[in-house]
């Protein structure tokens, strides 16, 4: 069973970070009726799928991306520790692209605004996604 470090446990962060990624799939979803799903927004620029549209798109990737360096300028610490492999992680990031794919969504778009929707298809996966996500840290956690 994984040991939870209570000492660095952050439910402040944590929940500013949550009211942050739903004020933004808020201010997304008005201000230009979207839905903030990671998988469809890359998804969208690689396939040159709305081609007027790309410009939001690759600035939200680059924030996505930007961000947790802009973190680390302000707090300057991070705790993270690696617990696999680069080759099982690229496996990992292959098996959840296709996971996406064939559940039309990653869990920002089903978890955070498919189930604030009240999508049924998106409680199911979201539930899917998290009961995984227990028994992958069951087994690989050890």
């Amino acid at each position: 069973m994984p040991i939870i470090d209570w000492t660095n446990f952050t439910p402040i962060n944590s929940l500013l970070g949550g009211i942050c990624i739903g004020l933004a799939a808020t201010i997304l979803l008005f201000a230009n009726g979207r839905i903030m799903g990671i998988s469809g927004i890359l998804g969208d620029i690689i396939s040159f799928k709305e081609k007027d549209q790309i410009s939001w798109r690759i600035v939200f990737v680059i924030g996505v991306l930007t961000g947790p360096f802009l973190y680390l300028m302000i707090f300057e610490n991070f705790k993270s520790e690696m617990v696999a492999d680069r080759t099982l992680l690229i496996q990992a990031g292959l098996l959840v692209g296709l996971g996406t794919s064939i559940g039309s969504g990653c869990t920002s778009g089903h978890g955070i605004c498919g189930i604030s929707r009240l999508s049924i298809r998106s409680i199911v996966a979201t539930f899917i996604f998290v009961v995984s996500g227990v028994v992958t840290v069951y087994f690989i956690g050890r």
